[in-house]
Order: structure tokens, then sequence, then C-alpha cells
């Protein structure tokens, strides 16, 4: 796979803003991508964008997923001034995005604001003064500074429960080498790994779902809905994989396997099997057992609504927050699910 055409579709998908339970923008952009591809596709109630491959056989389907919202903000007040008060939506951190320019998406048009914390030259009689010193700062130490009136705000759609998210001038990736950097990797670049799949992937034994999930980020329930509707064989997950100190997970192109998460165990079985799949391409892979985390598979694993299911990733730095991860890993990623697809024997119990 060429990087410059995985760059540039990932920098398509990332333009999108999709903040969980608002993903409008981002379905407009598959759907024509599909489309265009001549591939068979569906929405469902609870709004997963659904790519059908049909295969020899339907019995033994499986599913791929890569959740198609990001993190943000949510609204939660609008004061007298027109200041913004805001809640975390999924695993955001204000001081990660820092002071600058979000998006709030309104019912009519999309406002922009600033993600404001305070002045620093301060004293100790105003209440910033702590978060220069003693705590962290927290979301509702925070507030979007619009300039508008409460009036002006209600007339463009601003309210609770509106959501808020990166500006768009902010978002926009950048290449570093072989890398790319920008937000919303999680999970933009696996949106990515599907739309390969849909354009290469051609009459598999079984048939194959690939599913641009919703609202994964509050607890994969776009997923949850899905494999409670769908009788699958097995579900594999498509994710960021978080480079830390304490996991043994190296960064560079080499995607990794999950053997546990903060969710429970993934399917020895089926893990094994996508190894296989990639030694059969001659793709090295990692293997991970990871915390504070969890995908769409161990989610719907846990529930009983899946018998087996795996997760696979790419090496990500800074992950929900400016991620930074290698094209070549997720190019893998693309490769050893092919391999994976395309083999009758792979997909028996």
């Amino acid at each position: 796979m060429q990087f410059e055409r995985l760059f540039t579709t990932i920098e398509e998908l990332v333009m999108c803003h999709s903040p969980s339970g608002m993903e409008t923008q981002i379905n407009h952009l598959l759907e024509e991508r599909l489309g265009a591809l001549g591939v068979e596709y569906r929405r469902d109630r609870a709004d997963n964008l659904i790519a059908k491959i049909p295969g020899e056989r339907q019995e033994g389907a499986i599913a791929i997923t890569a959740h198609k919202d990001e993190i943000g903000a949510i609204v939660k007040g609008i004061d007298s001034q027109g200041r913004v008060s805001i809640r975390k939506l999924g695993g955001s951190f204000p001081w990660v995005y820092g002071e600058g320019v979000v998006d709030l998406l309104g019912d009519q048009v999309t406002c922009s604001g600033i993600l404001s914390f305070g002045s620093r030259h301060i004293s100790h009689e105003s209440p910033q003064k702590l978060l220069q010193e003693d705590q962290p700062l927290k979301w509702q130490n925070a507030w979007v500074e619009t300039k508008r009136s409460p009036e002006d705000l209600t007339a463009l759609g601003i309210r609770p429960g509106t959501r808020v998210v990166v500006g768009k001038h902010r978002k926009r990736p950048f290449r570093l080498q072989n890398y790319i950097a920008s937000y919303t990797l999680d999970n933009k670049a696996s949106l990515a790994i599907l739309l390969e799949l849909a354009a290469r992937l051609k009459s598999p034994p079984v048939t194959v779902y690939l599913v641009a999930s919703a609202k994964e980020e509050v607890g994969a329930l776009g997923a949850l809905y899905f494999s409670n509707h769908q009788v699958l064989d097995a579900l594999i997950a498509l994710e960021i994989c978080p480079l830390a100190p304490e996991y043994p997970i190296a960064d560079g192109d080499v995607p990794v396997l999950l053997s546990q998460d903060g969710y429970g165990i993934y399917d020895e079985g089926l893990t094994g099997q996508l190894k296989q799949a990639a030694e059969s391409r001659e793709i090295p892979i990692q293997q991970a057992v990871i915390s504070g985390f969890g995908s769409d598979a161990s989610i719907a694993m846990k529930l009983g609504h899946v018998a087996r299911g795996a997760c696979l990733g790419f090496p990500t730095q800074n992950t929900h927050g400016y991620e930074i991860a290698h094209l070549g890993a997720i190019a893998h990623c693309v490769e050893v699910l092919l391999a994976y697809c395309e083999d009758a024997e792979n997909f028996l119990p």
C-alpha cells in the first residue's frame, strides 16, 4: 500500500467531525467512498455503517469493526456572558487539547470558540493559581469563550448536549517521514483500513461485514447493537495500540495483537489464526496484554454477544491526544486481514 494514498485517505477522514452520537459528517464520506467502490452497504438503527462483502457461504460470517466516533466534549451550560461550560465526551482531557479553537456543532450551524483556562499572570486570589501549582486541570475549570450572547448561541442551536471537538484547522494531519501525526487517528486510521479492505476483498469463503461502528468511545454502543442482531462466528476490532513504558510494545511498522485488555481476554484461537495470516505474508506481529483500554471485540465478548473476538492494532504514541503512528503498521493491518479473510481454513472453528 502506498503511504501517500494511505495518508491522504486518513487526512480526509480526520477532517470529518464525528463526536460520539453526532457522526453525520463521517457517514456521508464513508457512504460516498463505498458507493464509488460499488460495495453493498447499509446503516442500521444504531447508526452503524455496514458494508457487506458476500462470501461463498453465509454460515460462519465474521465482522471487522473500526469505530467512526471520536472523543471530545459536550456542552453542560451557557452563562450570561455567552461562556460555554463543557464536560468530557469519552476519554478526553482539556490539558491534552490546550487553549485554542474548538468547534461547537450546533443544531443549525457549527460555531467556533476558544477553549480557555484563564490568565497566567495572576495571584492566589484567582482560582487558576491552583492549576499552575497544585492541581490538575479538569473540565470544570475550563470553558469555551464565544464572544456571543446566550441568545445568539441559542439561535445557532448551541445548547446542553451540543458536541464540542477540536477545530478543523487544528486537526489536519502532519507527516513525519513514514509516520502520520494527528488528532483522532483513533479511530480514523482504522476506517482507512476498512475502506482498503472494501476495495480489495473479493469473494471471500464466508461473508465479511466491514462495520464502521457508532458510539464506541461511550461504551461500544454501536458494536453491541450490531452483534446483538447479527449472528457472527467472530468479531475483529481494529484499533490504536498505546505505547507506554509498562507495555512491551515497540514503536514502528509492526502491528499488535492483544491477548487481554481492561474488559477481558480475547479468543486465543482467533488471535492465533490472525498471527498465522500475518506469517503467511511474512509480516511480523507483536503481542501484548494492556489495561485501561477496551475495544468493540472485548466489550462484545464480555457481554456474550460474540463467542470469538480479537483486536488488531497499530502502535500509537499520545493516544487520545495528538497521536503518532507509523503508516507501515496501518498498511500491514490491511495485509494481515486480507490474508485472513481470503483463506477459507481460517474461518473454521
